[in-house]
């Protein structure tokens, strides 16, 4: 399968020129047919018409299946929007806005002292167990010319001590089976820089476009960790790349 990860960097770096080789490629085309039909090839064809049916039609259903499974996914977009979990399952009072919750969620991760005091009874509760916090963050970044990446990834540790990836405002390059990797490198540009040791597999991106949730593991060292990918995992291709970088 890794071939066809070379051949899809291949078709990344001739992206600038696609417009000159496709019309190279239909003159060519343009050519053969021409060519063939002086030499009388569709007579021949027609006479053997039963050997090119039997031969032509599984390999022609081969082709597109296997090119509507390369190619659908650059050409569609998914959208997934996730809300970030307020305090990662902490209570909210019942005549609270959501725009009083975003507020008290900007004071929380900006305050440390005193906070409490301004905060009602069941957010007093909810920030006993410790405030959410921002660990890390980045910006996603175009691979190459052909897969394309922008938005936000964030970790954010929660009051009971469990982290979340979260990718905001998300837009990628679609592909078949990408995924979201977390990975000690801080600037992978191949196979190798991604699964570099320490690097985790938080599972099958949910859409290339919109706000997501990833719950990071407990056994995973967040100190070590330098960007966030997303990888199609069959292929070994980088499409979008955030750096991270610690909040303080």
């Amino acid at each position: 399968m890794e071939i066809f990860g070379d051949i899809e960097r291949l078709v990344a770096d001739l992206y600038p020129c696609r417009w000159l080789i496709a019309f190279g490629v239909l003159v060519v085309l343009a050519w053969v047919a021409a060519f063939g039909y002086y030499r009388g090839w569709q007579r021949a064809l027609w006479r053997r018409r039963p050997t090119v049916a039997i031969v032509g039609t599984p390999v022609l259903a081969a082709v597109i299946i296997a090119g509507w499974f390369l190619v659908s996914p650059l050409v569609t977009n998914v959208t997934v929007e996730e809300e970030l979990p307020f305090a990662f399952g902490a209570v909210v009072p019942t005549d609270m806005t959501e725009a009083e919750v975003a507020a008290i969620m900007a004071g929380m991760a900006k305050v440390n002292q005193g906070v409490n005091e301004a905060m009602p009874a069941p957010m007093v509760m909810a920030n006993a167990a410790g405030n959410v916090v921002k660990l890390k963050t980045g910006s996603f970044q175009d691979a190459d010319s052909f897969h394309k990446g922008s938005g936000q990834a964030t970790i954010f540790r929660g009051p009971d001590g469990s982290r979340l990836l979260r990718l905001e405002d998300l837009s990628v390059t679609n592909g078949p089976d990408l995924h979201v990797i977390l990975t000690p490198h801080p600037n992978p540009t191949s196979r190798g820089d991604v699964h570099t040791s320490g690097y985790i597999d938080l599972g099958k991106l949910k859409g290339n476009r919109g706000n997501q949730n990833y719950p990071v593991p407990d056994n995973v060292d967040i100190d070590s960790q330098g960007s966030v990918v997303i990888y199609c995992a069959p292929f070994h291709v980088i499409f979008s790349v955030a750096s991270l970088q610690e909040t303080g």
